[in-house]
């Protein structure tokens, strides 16, 4: 196995007259030595199906080839898709175990075949869409590991009451535990990004509920942060009708309603739900 490099990676670049695209957040990874720390990190084994998103030039599905079962790429740039399976040829042998999917990873529905394990450097313009979507679409992803800008990482692995605590926060705890699993330098990265990076890691655990359950909390968790300084009473006052309305469904579901959204984890999102009226 041959990991790529920075000389590497700007030859391939080249070769493909490849200018990294800002609106596709092209920043690729130049660091092998953490490529290898985002497997190890990741817990991936050999008995493993590794979904990544954005593979680009290659450096991080290497690493996942050369421990995972099959590592399936979804990648969104067209020249990237064809030129990767010519990469792993080169440096690790036969792609026979990698499957690649020229598609927007915010448009996936299915697999070849049933992922285990989620390990990608996200784009930054979409990292929480993407993350919140795979979570939903493929249950068999049981655990992963991410690599997204600082400021998101602190946000999904937030806890409750703090100011980095969000929507994004409470949507990925619906599916799994989330938490930070260290920075990364801007220089592992081609062109360098202007904003520094985090890796967040996940374990799934069962959800709270179904699918229907899912569609009425998170109506209310985005009504809730949707002007985040606002008591709870106020917040929810547009879904219900009026603040009246609202207090008398906190109050009925066990929540002060003078809180904040932000000092709620996703059970209690989930016990507003289950009493609020559906015909909102």
């Amino acid at each position: 196995m041959t990991l790529l490099g920075a000389k590497q990676i700007r030859e391939l670049a080249t070769a493909l007259d490849l200018k990294p695209s800002k609106s596709l957040g092209q920043n690729f990874v130049i660091d092998s030595n953490i490529c290898t720390k985002i497997v190890r990190t990741a817990h991936v084994t050999s008995d493993d199906v590794a979904l990544e998103i954005g593979p680009g030039l290659g450096s991080l599905t290497l690493a996942l080839l050369e421990i995972a079962a099959s590592v399936v790429a979804v990648e969104i740039d067209d020249r990237l898709a064809r030129q990767l399976p010519i990469t792993v040829s080169e440096n690790f042998g036969s792609p026979e175990n990698l499957t690649v999917i020229h598609q927007d990873a915010l448009t996936l529905q299915n697999l070849p075949m049933d992922p285990t394990v989620l390990v990608a450097n996200l784009p930054y313009n979409v990292s929480v869409p993407v993350l919140l979507h795979l979570l939903e679409k493929f249950p068999t992803l049981r655990t992963g590991i991410v690599m997204v800008q600082a400021e998101v990482a602190d946000r999904l692995a937030a806890s409750p009451s703090t100011k980095e605590y969000g929507i994004p926060s409470v949507k990925a705890a619906w599916w799994a535990d989330v938490k930070g699993a260290g920075a990364v330098s801007r220089s592992v990265f081609w062109p360098a990004p202007n904003v520094d990076s985090k890796l967040v890691a996940f374990t799934r655990r069962p959800t709270p509920g179904d699918e229907i359950l899912r569609k009425k909390v998170f109506t209310i968790i985005d009504a809730a942060f949707a002007q985040r300084r606002k008591m709870l009473r106020a917040a929810l006052s547009g879904l219900y009708g009026s603040s009246a309305a609202a207090e008398a469904i906190l109050i009925k579901a066990g929540i002060d309603p003078t809180l904040r959204g932000e000092a709620l984890e996703i059970s209690s999102f989930c016990a507003i739900a289950s009493v609020a009226p559906d015909n909102y």
